[in-house]
């Protein structure tokens, strides 16, 4: 049995499988070792993981996780993937590495992940050969729901909505400044609090203020992001993430203005991460 981890900032899927395929799926809170420590990420693992595990210990678990860009933060999931199963053998990769793999398997392509934060590379079927660096959401994160939010919370902040708009958010959420700033500057997981307001604009995404925002949005990430990748006009641009998926028709929009060809689009890579891993139980190099 192997364990195959895809975590992003507001969730964790968790898949066990073995030869035969899927034998357990559990959903936990997101894990972002960027922002938490070994203890508190533990401690997600003792409240949501391992009880509806029931003990089961797997041979191999590979975690693919937001976040996962260091040694220092990959280790801060060892620890915790470790002590939560101290009889397996434990592989820690960035999430970018998640994407690749499943969007593309082993052909070349542009791998971009567009959810909750955002990032991308240049995959050769085999490695990721080149990755523009992604910033996070305070230097960056285009393309992504937390760059999203932060657009239109700026937008209303500053009273560059339309009334009619500005109140139908403040009446959803309940905004007040005190509680917008203290939830952004003051709040373990700012990104995520950011990116709940991507569903509230694709709800409204028809009113040209927010549809303008959508484009500007996926704008900045192809010309920061995509157009960097030498050759990107020549192979698939591939996406895996809520925002991509939800916000489809605008992301086609916007690949066309750049003369890039998109391939897929899913809203997760669990699926062809487990048909990755399956090949390679096949192929002998995973139990």
């Amino acid at each position: 049995m192997i364990l195959i981890a895809d975590s992003g900032s507001t969730k964790t899927d968790w898949r066990m499988i073995d030869a035969t395929g899927v034998h357990e799926q559990v959903y936990t809170a997101g894990i972002n070792p960027q922002y938490i420590d070994a203890v508190q990420i533990y401690s997600i693992f003792e409240a949501e993981l391992l009880p509806k595990l029931q003990e089961k210990s797997p041979t191999i678990i590979y975690y693919y996780g937001a976040g996962c860009s260091s040694p220092d933060r990959n280790l801060r999931v060892e620890q915790a993937l470790r002590k939560a199963f101290p009889a397996s053998e434990v592989h820690v990769d960035h999430d970018l590495l998640a994407a690749a793999r499943a969007l593309c398997g082993h052909q070349p392509g542009v791998a971009c992940i567009l959810g909750t934060g955002s990032n991308s590379c240049l995959y050769d079927g085999k490695n990721i050969v080149d990755n523009v660096p992604s910033l996070g959401f305070l230097m960056g994160d285009e393309g992504s729901g937390a760059y999203l939010g932060k657009m239109l919370i700026r937008a209303y902040l500053y009273r560059e909505l339309p009334e009619e708009l500005a109140t139908s958010l403040k009446n959803r959420y309940n905004l007040t400044k005190d509680g917008i700033l203290d939830a952004v500057y003051y709040s373990d997981m700012p990104s995520t609090y950011l990116a709940t307001f991507a569903k509230f604009m694709s709800e409204k995404r028809k009113d040209p203020v927010i549809h303008a925002m959508i484009y500007q949005n996926f704008d900045e990430f192809f010309e920061r992001h995509v157009c960097k990748y030498k050759g990107f006009t020549e192979v698939p641009v591939n996406f895996v993430g809520s925002i991509a998926y939800h916000f489809s028709d605008t992301l086609h929009q916007v690949a066309q203005k750049y003369g890039a060809h998109i391939g897929t689009i899913i809203t997760s890579p669990s699926e062809g991460l487990i048909a990755y891993h399956l090949e390679l139980m096949a192929q002998g190099q995973g139990k």
